[in-house]
């Protein structure tokens, strides 16, 4: 839909024009205007890039080395007149081509499903009240509400807000983030970077609070004017991917090499030009694994879908790998180990004991409740100043709609806006008694907010944050018995009371001020206040964290908490969880600052299992010393200024609940409830993931080398090919395709989590894969090539011989397969209903081979034939060899490992 933009040159009118000619207000639209708006504008999206067709992803399926020997192969097949062979080939590179193209064309729409499961939401405000929306339905004049984190949704024509910084790199180019200043009126003519009245779609807010007027929307936004190229990237494949193809290329090239000079022996030996090919071509076809590709993205893929059931949305396909290789979960506390619902459940006035809070976590109901049971009336007075403060210096929202209580913002500001109401205080209804003049709005880096509020006429402060912060603004605190001087080693006492028993305390504070009047309220101004009272509030441990926790240290995973809250909150919730031993585990963000040198600092993140009172860019440092330890990081994160750890972690956990934009684009993983067990339960289907991988890649090296086995002592002993190319074929994509394909769904063994991880380092072939895949290939292909010889040596011809060496292979892959299902189980301890793909794709593979024996067209292809029922009895007891083989290998291995850790 093509429509003109709203309003042209913005930033050349000021915010109250703007507005005018919108048709809107400071309070925003009616829900009958947006909707209105809505269908005349649009949806506020940018057009996506258009996923490939069926058919280019069907040609997509030819554009392989390996289907390259495959063609070449079907036309010299043509060229020395086998029909037959060349009509087969062509029949199974079509069948390869649909089953790829199946694949791939559905984890294509399986990958579009995922990313609607996690959508962008703006904050706005319509008909005065707050309301969080999907950023799709933005229209023209809605005000949106901006915070440190937010992706800005659409192009918007500033309204107020003070140290309001915005990341434009995206549009501009700059590196350093750009300060907004919305009184300004700008020139019409002024370049897009000088328009600091504006901020534009996609841009990243990195510092501070604004309001806005929605003046474009979706194409018409400076974004969708180069949506094109945005969208045109292309996203980089998965190391895995990469390095698989790698593989294959090297076999490619080295059988090329082997064929030459197994060619070379075999022309010395008089072979005619026409079987030295056919010999040439059947080793190529024998030893490329031609549906490795196909099968590890089948494995990743359902890799993903069961991430996604355990609530773990992967928005880059190698974090499935790399999770499940993860040695250090670096994690946040509140929400994620926490549930993330703060309740105020003590309130400590100066020299009194604590009183206790009752009622629901998100619910006002509930009391007061005082050592001697309810307060008297000058502690009433008390409370409602201290309630007062609470709501005024506040930034959330709490109120009612027909589906019952809502509300916005942080925790702790909701919190508070409960405990308030508990007592009558309403936060409308105090605004409007003591209307905001200014305000400093909290951040991380101040751990305090502030209100400027006019009282009788006189400017009032009012304060809220981390004690350390607060004190230093007063000089007086209140009691029920009056005012008197500050304290401060008993108001400390009294928090660290608080704080040990695993509250995070919060101070409160108010008093006038003198500000001048062209003066811009700010911490400077924050003095002579008086300390009103703490708040103990408490956010209660999910159920499922301890547990986790304990999963994690039996998965040979390290844990580490890192918070921004006081080290004895900290400290309570760490031995509740089993994290810390002893105080010598926590290890505070001014201790990390203190230390001289990269050295001391690793030598206290070493030790550490605690890191409390962070800030935002010590995360990073912890996650860099980490590295430098040798850990390999996973570490979740929610806020814009955990960015940067996000990306420096090998992988970056974002919250999806609680998660800024900035967060969730920086991460690998999403968590969709923002719950740590998420996180765990995404490891353990990590490593199922990859033990998969391995498990496909032993199936199809294993096979190839056996095919590679039999050639060699057929060429050595001057026997006959003991398959033809086309044969070889059939074997490799159609049997053995069916069967790694439904290997790739095979579930957990059920101890992926009772192991360390594997070593990032580690190779796929490492030393047991390499071991096994060389055992396995001899015994196949010395029995296949015994029978081979004994068959021609009775007499039967050359066609017959190789009718049951084929049938013999492709019962040595369905018998083998079992064998992949555990590198150290026993196969017969797996249920064959665990996997019911693999047991019906096993058996699907053998029937069509023996309904092709049976079918006249394809039989003379193959050139195969029936065989008796007891001559396929005799080559599947020929076939359970490896059964056998496997099954002692897997024994002597796993008594060699206990009596190695017995001693």
């Amino acid at each position: 839909m093509n429509i003109d933009s709203a309003i042209s040159a913005p930033h050349a009118s000021t915010f109250d024009e703007v507005l005018s000619e919108l048709g809107s207000s400071r309070h925003g639209l009616s829900q009958a205007e947006v909707t209105d708006r809505l269908e005349h504008y649009g949806r506020n999206a940018l057009p996506r890039t258009k996923p490939p067709s069926i058919l280019q992803v069907f040609l997509h399926q030819f554009a392989s080395p390996l289907i390259y020997v495959l063609v070449l192969a079907a036309l010299v097949s043509l060229a020395i007149q086998e029909w037959s062979d060349a009509g087969f080939i062509a029949a199974v590179l079509l069948v390869n081509a649909i089953i790829g193209t199946f694949q791939e064309y559905s984890a294509q729409r399986g990958a579009e499903a995922l990313h609607q499961l996690v959508t962008t939401k703006s904050r706005v405000l319509r008909e005065a009240d707050s309301y969080e929306v999907d950023a799709e339905e933005l229209v023209p004049g809605d005000i949106v509400l901006l915070e440190a984190g937010d992706k800005v949704p659409a192009d918007l024509r500033l309204l107020s807000g003070r140290d309001f910084e915005v990341d434009e790199s995206l549009l501009t180019g700059e590196s350093t983030a750009v300060t907004k200043d919305a009184d300004k009126t700008l020139p019409h003519d002024s370049a897009l970077g000088d328009r600091v009245n504006m901020a534009f779609a996609g841009t990243m807010v990195s510092r501070g609070r604004e309001r806005g007027v929605v003046v474009d929307t979706g194409l018409n936004t400076q974004l969708g004017r180069i949506a094109t190229g945005v969208l045109a990237k292309r996203t980089a494949k998965a190391p895995l991917l990469v390095r698989m193809e790698k593989f294959t290329r090297r076999i490619a090239i080295a059988v090329a090499i082997a064929a030459l000079i197994m060619a070379a022996v075999a022309l010395s030996r008089g072979m005619s030009l026409n079987e030295v090919f056919l010999l040439a071509v059947a080793l190529a076809v024998s030893a490329i694994p031609e549906g490795l590709p196909v099968a590890l993205t089948v494995a990743l893929a359902i890799g993903m879908q069961r991430m996604a059931q355990r609530n773990v949305i992967v928005r880059r396909l190698v974090a499935v790998e790399s999770l499940g290789s993860c040695t250090y979960i670096a994690t946040d506390k509140t929400g994620t180990l926490t549930e993330n619902r703060l309740a105020v459940r003590r309130i400590a006035f100066p020299n009194c004991n604590q009183w206790e809070v009752t009622g629901e976590t998100l619910e006002p109901s509930g009391s007061i409740v005082t050592p001697t049971g309810g307060p008297s009336p000058k502690e009433q007075e008390l409370l409602a100043r201290l309630c007062r403060v609470a709501v005024l210096a506040n930034e959330g929202f709490l109120g009612r709609r027909d589906s019952g209580w809502v509300h916005y913002g942080d925790a702790v500001d909701v919190a508070l806006l409960v405990m308030a109401h508990k007592v009558g205080v309403v936060q409308a209804e105090t605004v409007n008694a003591y209307p905001e003049i200014s305000n400093i709005p909290f951040e991380s880096e101040r751990q305090f907010s502030g209100s400027l509020n006019d009282v009788d006429g006189r400017s009032h402060a009012f304060v809220k944050g981390a004690l350390e912060r607060i004190l230093p603004f007063c000089n007086s605190m209140e009691t029920p018995e009056g005012l008197v001087l500050l304290d401060q080693t008993l108001l400390e006492e009294q928090a660290h009371i608080m704080a040990s028993t695993g509250y995070r305390v919060i101070a409160l504070a108010d008093g006038a001020v003198q500000l001048g009047s062209n003066e811009i309220f700010s911490e400077e101004h924050l003095s002579g206040l008086t300390l009103i009272g703490l708040v103990g509030m408490i956010d209660p441990l999910r159920t499922e964290a301890k547990s986790a926790v304990t999963v994690c240290r039996e998965a040979g995973i390290e844990v580490a908490m890192v918070t921004g809250d006081h080290p004895t909150t900290a400290a309570t919730i760490a031995k509740e969880l089993g994290l810390i031993d002893s105080a010598e585990q926590i290890v505070t963000g001014s201790q990390l600052k203190q230390s001289g040198d990269e050295a001391e600092s690793d030598r206290l993140v070493r030790k550490a299992r605690v890191f409390a009172r962070v800030e935002p860019q010590q995360k990073l440092d912890i996650v860099q010393s980490l590295q430098r330890e040798g850990y390999f990081v996973a570490v979740s994160g929610d806020g814009a200024n955990d960015a940067p750890a996000l990306r420096a972690a090998q992988v970056g956990v974002a919250m999806g609940k609680s998660g800024t934009d900035v967060a969730r684009e920086t991460a690998e993983l999403i968590i969709t409830d923002d719950n740590f067990a998420s996180i765990v339960g995404g490891v353990e289907e990590g490593r199922i993931a990859y033990a998969n991988v391995r498990k496909v890649v032993f199936l199809l090296i294993s096979t190839g080398a056996a095919e590679l086995v039999l050639f060699t002592l057929a060429l050595l002993t001057n026997l006959p090919l003991p398959l033809l190319p086309v044969q070889l074929l059939w074997l490799n994509l159609v049997t053995n395709g069916i069967q790694d394909v439904a290997l790739a769904f095979e579930p957990g063994e059920g101890n992926e989590l009772r192991h360390p991880p594997r070593p990032p380092q580690e190779s796929i072939f490492n030393r047991l894969m390499i071991e096994r895949v060389l055992l396995s290939a001899l015994v196949m292909g010395v029995v296949a090539f015994l029978l081979f010889q004994w068959l021609l040596q009775s007499g039967l011809s050359v066609d017959e011989a190789r009718n049951s060496t084929l049938l013999l292979m492709v019962l040595f892959e369905n018998v083998h397969v079992f064998n992949c299902r555990s590198e150290t189980r026993s196969a017969f301890r797996h249920s064959l209903m665990r996997n019911p793909i693999l047991l019906f794709g096993t058996v699907a593979a053998q029937l069509i081979h023996i309904g092709a024996m049976y079918t006249p067209w394809i039989n003379d292809v193959l050139h195969i034939q029936p065989v008796s029922l007891e001559h396929w009895g005799n080559l599947l007891g020929m076939a359970l060899s490896i059964l056998l083989v496997i099954e002692v290998h897997k024994a002597v291995l796993n008594y060699y490992r206990l009596n190695v850790r017995r001693t």
